[in-house]
């Protein structure tokens, strides 16, 4: 097995569709051993067949992250396994529109639990391992809503933040244990947490006019941004937030001056 990743032992949640199976794909191509976790295990075991088929090793284990004993199984399950954990890449996330004082709080700690909640129980089930192990990698999957408010996504954008800030301070408590921790930041993606909004009758013009690159991202664009991060090409890069947005946060939100002036 050749590759960035060869034989290298990554657990991936939220793995069954959207950047979660881009970033498998990507991945497996790239010479790892895949432990893939979702709650959708139609979806996932369909993915896993398919890596199999094409010469890869990957495993499909059902988990929901909000519960801690079930990551800390996920995790145990590598080593057992395999022998190690290398990479870990914290990605499994949902949203739900509502604006602060409208958003019932069953949806509030519903989010939370996922987005922020998970990662939390990946990264503190993952280090003793890699730690065991000489060090290892974690990616976590934040968000552009982390660092900028969104109309009507309260519970969204205060678990994206909580990622990024958590990212980094796991990062410098365990930088001199040979584990490096980072966070991507996508923009609007086309993967199914967004599609409900791409539907919308002018949802994709308006991306269009707002994205400077003039579209959303694919999930393939992500993965090749986590990629990155978890490889040794990244080596002296921690605590950091890698922002894939088509330039989205470039601006500062003001009017397009361009466009008014007929450019």
């Amino acid at each position: 097995m050749n590759g960035r990743f060869a034989r290298k032992i990554t657990v991936i949640t939220g793995a069954a569709t959207g950047i979660g199976a881009a970033t498998a794909r990507r991945f497996a191509g790239e010479g790892a051993i895949l432990l893939l976790a979702d709650v959708n295990e139609a979806e996932g075991t369909k993915l896993t067949e398919e890596l199999s088929k094409a010469g890869a090793t990957a495993q499909f284990i059902r988990t929901d992250v909000r519960n801690a004993t079930e990551v800390e199984a996920l995790l145990q399950a590598a080593v057992d396994r395999h022998g190690a954990l290398h990479v870990l890449f914290n990605n499994a996330g949902i949203g739900a529109y509502g604006k602060t004082a409208d958003l019932d709080i069953e949806t509030w700690h519903q989010v939370i639990a996922v987005d922020l909640d998970a990662v939390f129980y990946g990264i503190r089930a993952a280090i003793p391992r890699m730690k065991a192990g000489g060090g290892g990698v974690i990616v976590n999957t934040a968000s552009i809503s982390g660092m900028f408010g969104d109309y009507g996504l309260a519970a969204y954008n205060a678990a994206k933040a909580g990622v990024i800030n958590l990212t980094r301070t796991a990062a410098i408590d365990y930088a001199r244990d040979g584990i490096r921790i980072n966070a991507v930041c996508p923009g609007p993606v086309e993967t199914p947490l967004l599609n409900p909004i791409l539907m919308l009758p002018t949802a994709r013009e308006e991306y269009a006019r707002l994205v400077p690159m003039g579209r959303v991202g694919k999930p393939e664009e992500i993965a090749a941004a986590v990629a990155f991060l978890a490889s040794e090409d990244a080596s002296y890069i921690t605590g950091t937030t890698l922002v894939v947005d088509g330039g989205v946060t470039a601006a500062t939100g003001q009017a397009n001056f361009s466009r008014l002036m007929g450019e």
